[in-house]
């Protein structure tokens, strides 16, 4: 049996210039999206102006500051306090602690 190839058109090179612009650029889901968003600050500090490192930060520090929840009441969000399962509550908590930390690094960084 042989093992199946790698066509040579399914790796595509990224140039450097590439990896400065995604994280520079960063929007829509990789700002609101946690997993993405971390993998754009993890390149971020490859991007040399500072100034247009700072503009991702506050786009994500701006997100962070909407209201926002797992679960809503029409569009109303709900708190943990106003969820009667330990769970969700237990998401909420989590969340609510998370965000916290971040905004809070957000400012320091930005400040």
């Amino acid at each position: 049996m042989r093992a199946a190839t790698t066509p040579a058109c399914a790796c595509v090179r990224v140039d450097r210039c590439e990896l400065l612009r995604r994280p520079q650029d960063a929007d829509g889901l990789d700002i609101s999206d946690s997993t993405r968003y971390f993998t754009v600050l993890a390149f971020l500090s490859q991007v040399p102006d500072t100034v247009e490192q700072h503009a991702v930060l506050r786009r994500r520090l701006e997100f962070l500051e909407q209201p926002a929840s797992f679960f809503y009441d029409g569009d109303r969000p709900l708190g943990a306090e106003e969820n009667n399962g330990p769970y969700r509550r237990g998401m909420l908590a989590i969340a609510r602690a998370t965000s916290r930390a971040e905004r809070s690094w957000l400012r320091e960084v930005l400040s």
